[in-house]
């Protein structure tokens, strides 16, 4: 299976530079999440992989394929699903994936069973014979996962696939997308709704301002960290008399104290000491999941 690759790349609209000099890998077999604010660049930089946008500078290639060079062979072998679904407003979501399969040069047959089979794989059975028009904004997020799939790619290019879905839609396109990295699919999910990703990617590429961020290297070990008791809540004197020595800051938060510790060395430690004191710990787990963490250490709040 092919994986991606972009090298040095660069885009400008005018003034406005859009993506600089970005550079990354997405591996075979893993879900890779491009984050970043609004603005950050990531739709440009995933048009520019589906070779619907061409680089002012720099290299992309999918697998060996330059989608710049031989755009017909990249679109061979990538699955594209854009923030908004451009739908055929009068065609109903079979006849979408139908028209869909044709274009891609599937027999008419072939293309009405990938149809069937698509619009049960993502749960639109109910829906598959009413006008793209009447769909919700959910249900045409399903649509356009469905199309994006009907070629069977190698690679898929996702920005922002679970907007507009319910709770247990976004369970089943978790699901989804990991079943097809298992299969080898290399998948690239672009969001700034970090939680969406937690759970999902096995990777992250992060993008500040149009440039790709080594979090990695710009990481901050200082961390806040949950602090439940069963019954009555915890204080934060209670906590500061056992922590003499390894908290920089605590405070409240919903029934719980979020302490700030350097490291996880220093969590372990602290678990340990609060145990020990006699504290009823139910939860001690970090405030926040890693992939926000790391990317408010690296600024990408204020962007």
């Amino acid at each position: 299976m092919p994986s991606i690759s972009a090298q040095g790349v660069s885009r400008a609209f005018g003034s406005v530079q859009a993506v600089r000099d970005a550079s990354f890998v997405a591996n075979e077999g893993r879900i890779t999440g491009l984050i970043g604010p609004n603005g950050a660049g990531k739709t440009t930089l995933l048009l520019m992989l589906a070779s619907l946008l061409a680089p002012d500078t720099g290299s992309i290639r999918i697998g060996d394929v330059d989608p710049m060079e031989d755009p017909s062979a990249a679109r061979g072998l990538i699955g594209w699903m854009p923030d908004a679904l451009g739908a055929w407003p009068s065609l109903t979501a079979r006849e979408t994936l139908v028209t869909t399969g044709r274009l891609h040069d599937l027999s008419r047959e072939e293309a009405q069973a990938r149809a069937a089979e698509l619009v049960t794989l993502v749960g639109l059975d109910e829906l598959a014979d009413r006008p793209a028009r009447v769909l919700s904004r959910g249900q045409k997020q399903k649509l356009g996962l469905a199309r994006a799939l009907v070629a069977r790619p190698q690679v898929l290019l996702l920005d922002e696939p679970a907007s507009g879905l319910d709770p247990m839609a976004r369970v089943q396109l978790r699901v989804l997308l990991r079943q097809l990295a298992d299969e080898g699919c290399t998948i690239l999910v672009s969001s700034h709704v970090l939680s969406e990703l937690e759970e999902l990617v096995d990777d992250a590429v992060f993008l500040v301002a149009g440039s790709v961020v080594d979090a990695e290297a710009s990481a901050v070990r200082a961390r806040e960290w949950r602090v439940r008791t069963v019954g009555e809540p915890l204080t934060a004197e209670q906590v500061s008399l056992v922590l003499t020595t390894t908290v920089s800051r605590i405070r409240l938060d919903r029934g719980a104290v979020l302490v700030t510790l350097a490291g996880e060395q220093e969590a372990a430690d602290a678990l340990r000491a609060l145990i020990a004191a006699g504290l009823p710990i139910v939860e001690f787990a970090p405030a926040q999941g890693e992939l926000e963490d790391r990317f408010l250490t690296l600024g990408g709040g204020a962007a």
